[in-house]
């Protein structure tokens, strides 16, 4: 760390120096709805950060994210001595990390390839040990206030939400969301349908808006659109708010259905909180759920059953496997939709416009 990461300059020379620098360092999927413009100083003490405050950090230690996503979707190399521009936010993920946002400015990790910074307290035994990055300096506002994902977020917006909307929720990470995401998206598409997607909670990275619009999605959106690097430990408010800013948006472009994707697994606290209170107040029109094997399908359709949701279709990655698919449909006695099938047009127009709980034909 050099003496130029705590030296204040006055005036336009300190101006024109930090914007220099923030050209030149990497800049994060997660930042790239922010104007750095905005900016106008550094701090590197005696701040507590809070989830979407941006910083610039050096990159100290290579480990599980070696590369970096930039605003778009290229996810360059990184060495270290980088120079990067993130924001904070935690991290739910059992097949990598459980990390949160740090009580000060200390060094941290990069917990996500697509620009998310926090301090990592567990990892999943199979994967390496979390990048190492140390802050030189929060990126301020001239008022002193810190530069924050939310100050950028979407305006709100009046309109009402398609008139279908399509939830796909799942029994763990991995267990095939996106992909029935996607394909869902690409069967609609091919039926005729203008179709949005959103990404309403989970872990900033445009991977999944990538595959969304990749499938044919008119318009894809998800949670850092609304302010968020992360929606892990957000409010019920918080998600509830982003959800409707995002259906509303989609709402706005005049789309005929929507797919949307609510991340991780049943018992993550935000997905429960979420698919509860979308079918409460009338936000999803159905559910699809992805599981990874026949006893997740099993208990995510006995866990829906339960709180009064019954999933149009089951997909995922027991799809892959006609035996896991036989068992799951004798388990759950609910149809069993795999990729093929959520491609083809007539088929994905079926399910999505089917009524919850259609039994498996005979």
């Amino acid at each position: 760390m050099t003496i130029h990461d705590f030296q204040s300059l006055d005036g336009v020379a300190y101006g024109e120096r930090l914007e220099r620098r923030l050209g030149a360092a990497k800049r994060a999927f997660t930042t790239r709805n922010v104007d750095l413009a905005a900016a106008s100083r550094l701090v590197r003490s005696g701040r507590r950060p809070q989830a979407g405050d941006l910083i610039l950090a050096r990159v100290t230690g290579l480990g599980q994210h070696r590369r970096l996503e930039n605003a778009h979707g290229r996810r360059g190399d990184l060495y270290e001595g980088d120079e990067i521009i993130v924001a904070y936010g935690s991290r739910y993920a059992p097949d990598q990390f459980e990390a949160y946002v740090p009580e000060n400015l200390c060094p941290c990790h990069l917990v996500a390839g697509g620009g998310v910074a926090a301090l990592v307290t567990s990892r999943h035994a199979g994967i390496k040990p979390a990048t190492r990055i140390e802050v030189i300096g929060a990126l301020m506002r001239a008022d002193g206030q810190p530069v924050n994902l939310a100050d950028f977020a979407l305006p709100p917006s009046l309109s009402a939400r398609p008139a279908r909307v399509i939830a796909v929720v799942g029994s763990s990470m991995n267990a095939g969301k996106t992909t029935t995401v996607s394909g869902l998206i690409h069967g609609l598409t091919r039926a005729g349908f203008n179709v949005g997607a959103a990404k309403l909670t989970g872990t900033g990275s445009g991977g999944d808006l990538w595959s969304m619009r990749d499938a044919g999605a008119a318009l894809a959106l998800d949670f850092t659109d609304a302010g968020h690097a992360s929606t892990f430990g957000v409010s019920d408010e918080d998600l509830s708010r982003v959800t409707q800013l995002l259906l509303a948006r989609l709402g706005a472009a005049e789309m005929d259905i929507a797919v949307v994707e609510i991340a991780d697994g049943l018992l993550q606290r935000e997905t429960a909180a979420l698919a509860l209170t979308g079918q409460a107040r009338g936000w999803f029109d159905g559910f699809l759920f992805a599981a990874a094997d026949a006893m997740g399908a099993a208990f995510g359709c006995e866990w829906l059953s339960k709180r009064g949701i019954a999933p149009l279709a089951i997909s995922g990655l027991v799809t892959a496997s006609p035996l896991a698919a036989r068992e799951a449909a004798m388990a759950t006695g609910v149809e069993l939709a795999d990729l093929a099938a959520l491609r083809d047009p007539v088929a994905a127009a079926r399910i999505a416009f089917s009524t919850p709980g259609m039994r498996v034909a005979a």
